[in-house]
């Protein structure tokens, strides 16, 4: 069986609460679908408990190639600050190793992406539409396209009979439920979505807390808070 891990975003309490329980359902194999570090409180940590897992796939998120370059991120927002203290916490080494992950990852007739196969920023919505999907998945060829970067959870059918799994977040769910999102792939092909409880209170406070209360925590601290982007 494996657990697909998306959007984790430093917050290893939500980390530690989603292992457990893949652990406990019987997780073997790991796909780590990227954003690993930035915005939350434990940047470092989260990196090295991932390290932790045995046979897991890494692939890259936009937060963590922005590590690397962040000239696409509107300079009026709180992210240049974040990204700036998530560096500093990482060190030199470990932004070059993350922002140098993979892109997408083939497994099968499975393809492994962050946010579509066009590129780590676009992703599809909830909502089926036919153009927009057909854009996104480009002349990419597969039964099933697993992606994240919305932080919203869902499984529903695109052009052509492909399958659109997005396992949702688990250090940011941006639905209205607080609780920890990622999703299985059991042995027999299909797909489980799991939430997880955990203390998001403290996750919250702790991207405070662990730096100093900077301004920009706020934003985020709000969002595990309220697991609501506004």
């Amino acid at each position: 069986m494996q657990a697909l891990l998306y959007d984790i975003h430093g917050n290893l309490p939500a980390l530690e609460a989603v292992l457990g329980d893949a652990e406990a359902k019987g997780a073997e194999r790991w796909l780590l679908g990227g954003d690993y570090a930035a915005f939350g409180g434990w940047p470092a940590e989260v990196v090295a408990r991932l390290r932790e897992l045995d046979d897991a796939v890494w692939i890259r998120g936009n937060a963590d190639r922005w590590l690397r370059d962040d000239s696409d991120v509107p300079t009026d927002s709180p992210v240049p600050a974040a990204l700036d203290a998530c560096r500093e916490v990482l060190g030199a080494t470990l932004v070059a190793e993350l922002a140098g992950l993979p892109e997408q990852w083939r497994d099968g007739e499975q393809l492994f992406c962050h946010a579509s196969p066009r590129n780590d920023m676009e992703s599809f919505a909830a909502a089926g539409d036919d153009g927009a999907d057909r854009r996104l998945l480009g002349t990419t060829e597969a039964d099933r396209v697993v992606f994240g970067h919305t932080h919203i959870a869902f499984l529903r059918g695109g052009p052509d009979g492909v399958e659109l799994v997005n396992p949702g977040s688990v250090g940011i769910p941006l639905d209205g439920d607080v609780r920890a999102s990622y999703a299985l792939i059991h042995d027999d092909g299909s797909v489980e979505h799991r939430r997880v409880r955990y203390d998001h209170e403290a996750a919250a406070e702790g991207v405070v807390t662990r730096f100093g209360g900077a301004p920009w925590t706020a934003t985020f601290a709000r969002r595990i808070r309220t697991a609501r982007f506004d």
